[in-house]
């Protein structure tokens, strides 16, 4: 007797789902980022893609905050060392800006990394290079242990800044209301409107790093 087409297949027919392991349910999670957006990627969500219960993402993952960490960890990876050539300062500036550039391409990802905490070995490898950088120019220690903060807090509140899904008419609110400041209420507006709408985003934030690396330089930490 032939079996029809349609017939429904044991559950010893159907093949094994594989194992489930901390870097499989990361690399899931990335790839519903990629397709969906942050916002989707929740316990829930991932455990229907991965064909089991969210109560087996627990073993490998805490909770959604640490699972979104791990997924910002993953990305990291995507930033690359530092290159060989060149001047630290350019160097470090190149590592930031790529650094930058991937939240850039992930927006929801971007404002969740203003609370996120990752620890895993990217984000590690990440400090260390900036540490490295930072060394290489002859920052001290503790100088350069605050300021990889500062760098690290400037690019991804940069990206967050981004992220964020105002009109161009919003922006172009802002524009007018600075080039249109009376002299009278706001003289400095006034006087400066032309520069507080100035430059590109990527010349104020190549500038913003220089002050940034240079205000650690030369800034002492206290005791």
């Amino acid at each position: 007797m032939t079996e029809r087409p349609d017939s429904p297949r044991s559950r010893r027919e159907r093949p094994a789902k594989p194992a489930l392991s901390r870097e499989g349910i990361v690399a899931a999670a990335v790839e519903l980022l990629r397709t969906e957006g942050l916002p989707k990627v929740t316990m829930r969500r991932l455990a229907q893609r991965l064909d089991t219960g969210p109560a087996s993402l627990y073993v490998y993952v805490r909770n959604t905050d640490e699972l979104h960490a791990a997924v910002l960890d993953e990305l990291l990876g995507t930033v690359g060392p530092a290159p060989e050539e060149g001047p630290w300062r350019d160097r470090l500036e190149r590592v930031l800006t790529a650094y930058t550039r991937m939240l850039f391409e992930h927006p929801s990802l971007a404002r969740a990394a203003l609370t996120a905490r990752p620890s895993g070995p990217h984000y590690l490898d990440l400090i260390e290079t900036l540490l490295a950088l930072l060394d290489e120019g002859g920052v001290p220690p503790a100088q350069a242990a605050w300021g990889v903060d500062m760098l690290l807090q400037f690019a991804t509140a940069t990206a967050a800044e981004h992220a964020d899904e105002a009109s161009q008419e919003d922006w172009d609110a802002i524009g007018r209301a600075l080039r249109e400041a009376s002299d009278r209420t706001h003289p400095h507006i006034a006087a400066t409107s032309g520069a507080l709408l100035s430059g590109t985003p990527e010349a104020r934030m190549s500038w913003a790093f220089q002050v940034l690396v240079n205000g650690i330089e030369n800034t002492v930490v206290p005791h």
